[in-house]
């Protein structure tokens, strides 16, 4: 299942000739055609304490080695597999709608909504130049779809470019060795007239915090077991050239424990 997604942007500069740009961007795309993108990943919780309630952080960086300095592909899907056991507690916080997202930013939904954050560099397009951007990354709770806890995640850029874009993640049962995934859908990211949309270069996204928050301290609860090697996480991403690729770490037991 694939949730849906949107993005919006206003556009700050220009990326020259309107031949130039359209010739810009059939070689990008004809570079990005036959590369295969390649992806880190680092993971961890906090606090390093099994069966604690706290965070998890997931973090990426994307390269291409195939496409001669080039950018990767606009990332499109983004599949995390946790570990088994993650327990994933949103009792007592609101749901934020995603038109409130889209239509006023995080203006749009309560505060306490917010059940993580982070941040991420994309690549932006502008001619014959491409310019990366930091992104401010707000995860808030959204409704439940099936029964199935979803996350909308506000991802706000200024410069050079003023954008906001609103992701949708749901989380669902995975199969062995994993325990639950949390399947993110990324909008296009628009950058100038006539360019390629933007690329992700990295991103790192914490839900949750250090002993919970809300009222009914609502969090990420840590497994109760750890297994030799640590915890498994993996990610498969697809692009929007039809490229994926695919990625696993561990992350340390806490102390030691198991």
């Amino acid at each position: 299942m694939r949730a849906g997604a949107s993005a919006s942007r206003t556009r700050s500069g220009t990326g020259g000739a309107a031949a130039l740009a359209v010739a810009a961007a059939m070689l990008l795309g004809a570079g990005a055609a036959g590369a295969r993108p390649t992806a880190t990943m680092h993971a961890a919780f906090a606090p390093k304490r099994l069966g604690a309630l706290g965070s998890v952080t997931v973090a990426f960086t994307l390269t291409d080695p195939e496409a001669q300095g080039q950018v990767p592909p606009p990332l499109r899907t983004l599949t995390v597999h946790l570990p088994p056991e993650v327990g994933v507690e949103m009792r007592g916080v609101p749901a934020c709608r995603p038109s409130a997202l889209r239509r006023r930013g995080a203006a749009g939904c309560s505060k306490r909504s917010i059940v993580g954050s982070g941040h991420a560099t994309v690549e932006v397009h502008a001619g014959s130049q491409t310019i990366p951007e930091a992104s401010r990354l707000t995860a808030f709770r959204g409704p439940t779809t099936g029964g199935r806890p979803t996350l909308e995640i506000l991802g706000v850029g200024k410069t050079p470019l003023e954008q906001r874009s609103v992701s949708q993640a749901v989380l669902r049962p995975d199969a062995a060795p994993s325990g639950s995934q949390l399947v993110i859908s990324i909008p296009r990211i628009p950058t100038v007239a006539l360019e390629p949309d933007a690329s992700f270069l990295s991103m790192s996204l914490t839900i949750g915090a250090e002993g919970g928050f809300g009222p009914l301290r609502a969090g990420i609860r840590v497994p109760h077991r750890c297994a030799g090697g640590g915890f498994a996480f993996a990610a498969d991403l697809q692009f929007a050239d039809g490229s994926r690729a695919s990625v696993a770490t561990n992350a340390p037991c806490p102390n030691g424990k198991r």
